[in-house]
């Protein structure tokens, strides 16, 4: 579908009074496992923001991340819909710094502490958006009850089970025009789920599947590194800057993507008495195939030329052969989570939760050249994860009003277990799999055993506070990695030292009421965010890329503060946080990348770095009569104080922290059946390097600034049937984060409930 058509099909929708998807009345029909809130009421004393489905109502949705991503001070790196490398960002930890936001669903975790960067993404596939009820933000680590890899935040997520029989349909559609470089083209998607649940006595199940395709934008873009001379002739190539104002020749992309991911979730939930259970299972089968990498380039006789070294106006420049390469990769993740919680007398409650990710299946095969180069001989790559993930084990005990009305009491014990085992093979042919001769491998485990608890005590109407502590024990072991002996004949496997280290997080927090509608509260949290097994042992070299990890890691040691003043109004509430952090020894993973587009990965500790920010945020239902709103935005200064191994970093700004994010949602109903509502989503600019010398703006690899609006209609046809049209990036802006963010997007869905 071109992009006329699509926006004449669109006015049409719109005409018809096209509406969302969601089914308010669905809520009535399911139960909450976690305490169910309103985010209307606003009486929340903690750094917290609550979405339930009626405050979505503006927003078009197609995978889980579209939920959150108009939170404040928050950020999603999305760069299409189904990208497996959707990371998250949370005040002062940056996209990249993905150890430093949680994500829970039903209590089982959605993040992914094996990994950085942008393979460090939460595995948000493991949840569809059709099933989730209501999702929590949790800002910073003030909470005994979660530990350092907290410093941002973290996100809550609960699905629903079904209380009566239910059937749910839903399907999309969404397609974009992009235009970039070389690149002019459509790319286009769609996503179909379907559920069913019922209740039977005390026994609740629920099944759903979810499919998704879609097809991205170029997510890459090259140029040539220098040329020793004596190159072809070639034309084609676009002269443009690097990000840091470097004139380069670009000479082809990644092409269109396309993506396939399946997901199929059983719940099974049974009460007795005043107990209840919770058994999750969901299963993801992911395919993407990067066959179709565009060369610009064209010789005299106006044939595409894939590799070598070329000259164009006479500058010399050169095409790695493995640069425009094809690839393919399968990957097959298994979550079992297992949530029971119940009362044990009238004033003590416990809860469990216990979860196991397994990656069944992820390979990568990746040929060594296009396979329309002449030297094309089916020869490539594998890159295999094997014995891959993390078991978590949680018990808490809640004591309500035990030493005293208004004093409650949460403590407990956690147990986490990492493991991530890495190869690379040569391969004779790539497209088949085959493992010729292993050329690389690395992995290793860790573990964090941690004890904690919080004392909340409601002193007087006026007057709360809480204090708390987390105990952790950090250990790291098994490392290995390869070294090729050329005295030996095989590839040699060496040990990596492991370590063990302790560290106890003291929380605190007080809060006043002095009159109702005002709330102040200040916060003081400790945070230790340990390593991660990437971090510490992944050593491999692929065709595009090396890492190189670094064993002696500390953990990242933060301290860190928020003054929340808060005023409830009628249909919400205005609130400022006043926060700050102070992080040492943090962790940064930098990539150098190289002319010809291949990158050098490492894990080099940056000694202080210190933020400050502020959040305006204002919830309000029926702002206006029949207008709802939804509005945030956030300064924040972000510095590098101390940097003894390179001092000239100190005083820069640090990586991926934009001054400025704001974002909106408004919403109108037009009547009980049709809403409109609107979307606008800014950050300023920033930088990706520490050196903070990429400051050119709208090329491939800076870190732009952005302005996108959305748009959205619904409406109700009936008891069973929704319909929804939407637009997003309505202005077709064109902004990198390093590769390229959507263009212009069209959303179309229906949805039917039984």
């Amino acid at each position: 579908m071109n992009y006329k058509k699509s926006i004449l099909l669109t006015t049409a929708i719109f005409a018809l009074n096209a509406a969302h998807a969601e089914h308010k009345d669905r809520l009535e029909h399911v139960q909450v496992w976690a305490e169910k809130k309103d985010s209307r009421a606003a009486n929340y004393t903690n750094p917290t923001s609550v979405l339930t489905p009626e405050d979505l109502t503006s927003v078009n949705i197609a995978t889980t991340e579209d939920l959150v991503k108009y939170e404040p001070s928050l950020i999603i790196r999305r760069r299409f819909i189904g990208d497996s490398n959707g990371t998250l960002g949370m005040r002062g930890s940056n996209m990249f710094q993905t150890s430093r936001s949680m994500v829970f669903a039903d209590g089982v975790p959605l993040h992914y502490f094996l990994q950085s960067r942008w393979n460090g993404a939460p595995r948000w596939t493991m949840v569809s958006a059709s099933e989730i009820a209501q999702v929590e933000v949790i800002y910073g680590p003030f909470s005994a009850e979660y530990s350092g890899n907290a410093m941002g935040g973290v996100v809550l997520i609960e699905t629903a089970i079904p209380q009566e029989q239910e059937l749910h349909l839903d399907a999309s559609y969404f397609v974009q025009d992009f235009d970039a470089y070389g690149f002019d083209d459509s790319v286009s998607g769609f996503k179909t789920f379907a559920s069913y649940g019922d209740k039977v006595g005390d026994l609740s199940y629920y099944i759903s599947y979810n499919h998704l395709e879609n097809e991205s934008q170029p997510q890459s873009f090259y140029y040539g590194g220098g040329s020793s001379g004596g190159g072809t002739p070639v034309s084609g190539a676009i002269r443009s800057n690097d990000e840091r104002g470097n004139s380069r020749l670009f000479f082809g992309d990644t092409g269109i993507i396309d993506s396939t991911t399946d997901n199929v979730k059983f719940k099974l939930g049974y009460d007795w008495a005043n107990w209840s259970a919770l058994l999750n299972l969901a299963f993801e089968d992911r395919n993407s195939v990067a066959d179709s990498p565009n060369s610009y380039l064209r010789d005299a006789s106006g044939n595409t030329v894939w590799s070598g070294n070329f000259s164009q106006n006479g500058q010399e420049f050169s095409v790695p052969s493995s640069r425009l390469n094809v690839s393919e990769q399968d990957r097959e993740s298994l979550s079992i989570g297992l949530r029971i919680k119940g009362e044990l007398t009238e004033q003590l409650r416990l809860e469990a939760n216990l979860s196991q990710f397994d990656i069944l299946e992820d390979e990568t095969r990746s040929s060594a050249t296009n396979p329309n180069n002449p030297s094309f001989n089916g020869s490539g790559e594998v890159l295999d994860y094997d014995d891959t993930g993390w078991k978590t084990a949680e018990i808490k005990l809640i004591a309500s009003d035990i030493l005293g009305e208004g004093l409650d009491i949460i403590a407990g014990l956690r147990h986490e277990q990492y493991r991530l085992n890495t190869a690379v093979y040569d391969s004779d042919n790539y497209a088949a799999g085959s493992k010729t001769a292993k050329t690389s491998a690395s992995g290793g485990e860790t573990q964090i055993n941690a004890a904690f608890v919080q004392l909340n005590w409601d002193i007087n109407s006026h007057w709360n506070a809480s204090i708390g502590g987390r105990y952790e024990e950090f250990e790291s072991q098994n490392g290995y990695f390869t070294s090729d002996d050329p005295a030996t004949p095989q590839l040699d496997e060496l040990a990596v030292p492991g370590n063990k280290e302790s560290q106890f997080s003291p929380k605190f927090s007080v809060g006043f009421t002095p009159d109702n509608p005002w709330t102040l509260r200040y916060s003081l949290a400790k945070a230790y965010r340990f390593p991660i097994i990437e971090e510490l042992f992944s050593q491999y070299q692929a065709y595009n890329a090396i890492s190189q990890s670094n064993p002696d890691l500390k953990p990242e040691d933060g301290l860190h503060h928020n003054i929340m003043i808060q005023r409830d109004i009628s249909g919400g509430y205005l609130r400022v946080n006043l926060f700050a952090e102070t992080i040492k020894d943090v962790i940064e993973s930098q990539a150098t990348v190289l002319p010809g587009g291949s990158s050098v990965r490492t894990f080099v500790p940056v000694d202080e770095v210190e933020i400050q920010g502020i959040e305006l945020i204002a919830n309000i239902m029926d702002v206006l009569p029949k207008l709802d709103i939804r509005f945030n935005a956030t300064y924040i200064d972000s510095e590098i104080v101390e940097n003894a191994a390179d001092t000239s970093l100190e005083g820069n700004t640090f990586t991926r922290m934009p001054e400025w994010r704001a974002n909106l949602m408004a919403t109108y109903r037009l009547n009980p059946a049709w809403d409109i509502g609107g979307t606008v989503q800014y950050a300023s600019d920033s930088f990706g390097r520490l050196d903070n010398t990429d400051r050119e703006d709208n090329v491939f690899s800076a870190q732009d600034g952005y302005l996108r609006f959305g748009l959205k209609s619904g409406y109700l046809i009936n008891d069973n049937t929704h319909v929804s049209v939407g637009i997003d990036n309505l202005t077709d802006e064109i902004a990198y984060v390093a590769h390229p963010w959507p263009g212009r997007s069209l959303y179309l869905n229906i949805s039917y409930d039984l």
